[in-house]
């Protein structure tokens, strides 16, 4: 009897002692049957409060929150296109209980026009696509135009050409007015903002002309009247904007682009916990909870390709995105 009361002490003693020390991780990679979550996750959000990245955070923390019955505390970290959240995730334990939710462009575009600590290519691994979405091309209400010819006519038709907004410098929204001014011979003049609001209210007055914008911010404004879709950058036409064309069928296939937001983690994270979360997040996935809650947000629905394809498909954008930006000069 005895013997068996110092086993269930030591037992007990040995467990507290692995969770204490934050190697949950090392657990569950031994033995599979572990449950993940055993505690609250943390899930760090590349971006602020309220912006794209943190919407989508909150729909994935609140669907795995009531499946696992463990909370999902989500923490926007803005500032530095995503730098501060890599840096933080990075520098978090290495275990299946801090993760982070970023845009692909935290590997594919910021790293050539900031000077992060981390080689992104390398030290962070998505392990799930969580909502994907192209661009949209949108001019403000009284600009002359209803469609791409005449925004490139309107273009070369005056000396100073049409200047246009991007969320931040160096990210697609930036290069895909290089791409167009290249494809079209049209000058296109950047003005870099600080995320899609003040870009989208300077449209919205007509102070900028154009801009390049993600879905889900300037659908609202689309289905309003306040600013006028021109094109969009996916390879087809979204369900959310049926009537907008996109520019492959428009002529310029140069501009395809579908980004994507991606749930991330340290990529020092042994694989079988990988897998467990991967496991948990794809039942999310796939629920039409989730999918009803990205769509009222202007999100299309993860397309649920493997790690290992959207990985290849960042270093892909990688060099894409380098080949266009070579010789600008837009380092922040």
């Amino acid at each position: 009897m005895h013997t068996h009361h110092m086993t269930r002490r030591a037992l007990l003693r040995a467990t507290s002692a692995l969770t204490l020390a934050g190697h949950g991780l090392q657990a569950s990679a031994e033995n599979a049957t572990d449950p993940w979550p055993g505690k609250p996750v943390r899930l760090i959000v590349a971006g602020p409060a309220g912006g794209n990245a943190d919407v989508v955070a909150r729909a994935l923390g609140d669907q795995l929150g009531r499946s696992l019955q463990h909370p999902f505390v989500v923490d926007p970290k803005p500032g530095a296109a995503g730098a501060l959240a890599i840096n933080d995730l990075m520098q978090a334990p290495l275990d299946a209980y801090t993760l982070l939710v970023g845009v692909s462009s935290l590997v594919s575009e910021i790293p050539h026009i900031i000077k992060m600590r981390h080689d992104t290519r390398k030290a962070i691994i998505p392990l799930a696509e969580l909502s994907r979405g192209g661009l949209v091309l949108v001019a403000a209400p009284d600009l002359p135009v209803q469609n791409l010819k005449e925004v490139i006519a309107l273009a070369k038709s005056r000396p100073e050409g049409l200047s246009y907004a991007s969320y931040s410098p160096g990210t697609m929204s930036h290069v895909a007015g290089l791409l167009l001014s290249q494809a079209s011979g049209a000058r296109l003049v950047h003005i870099g903002y600080k995320g899609s609001t003040p870009g989208l209210s300077d449209v919205m007055g007509g102070h900028t002309p154009l801009m390049f914008d993600g879905m889900a911010t300037s659908l609202p404004l689309i289905r309003s009247g306040k600013i006028k879709a021109i094109a969009v950058t996916s390879a087809q036409r979204s369900s959310l904007l049926p009537n907008v064309p996109t520019f492959q069928e428009l002529g310029f296939p140069q501009l395809t682009y579908t980004g994507w937001m991606g749930l991330w983690a340290n990529a020092a994270l042994p694989t079988a916990a990988q897998n467990t979360i991967k496991q948990q997040v794809q039942a999310v996935l796939e629920a039409q909870a989730y999918r009803k809650i990205l769509e009222g947000a202007g999100f299309e629905p993860s397309s649920l390709r493997d790690s290992a394809t959207l990985h290849k498909e960042l270093l892909a954008d990688y060099e894409r995105v380098g080949k266009v930006l070579a010789g600008t000069d837009i380092k922040l």
